[in-house]
């Protein structure tokens, strides 16, 4: 194994639909796409297996979501390996 760091996902949805296992995992799914996607872009690679996921609601959440898309916010984060990868941290809501 290389060098490694952490990257976010994220997707958006409808809050009223929080409840729905279904939809919820179909935002994960979309959260971990676009954690790959954001890796690519930085020529990292997405260790298989490292994703974590958060669902934050703006009905059950002490983060300011007004600003959020759809108000229903799903962060992935995941662990990445490659050439300076060790300088990637996902702190915060940012990539850094």
């Amino acid at each position: 194994m290389g060098n490694t760091g952490t990257l976010f996902g994220w997707a958006f949805g409808d809050p009223a639909r929080e409840g729905d296992g279904t939809y919820v995992g179909g935002l994960q799914d979309e959260a971990l796409r676009n954690a790959r996607e954001t890796a690519q872009a930085k020529h990292v690679d997405v260790v298989a297996g490292s994703e974590v996921f958060t669902v934050l609601s703006g009905n059950d959440s002490l983060v300011e979501l007004d600003n959020a898309p759809g108000r229903l916010v799903v962060r992935c984060t995941v662990h990445v390996e490659g050439p300076g990868a060790e300088k990637l941290r996902a702190e915060g809501p940012m990539n850094g």
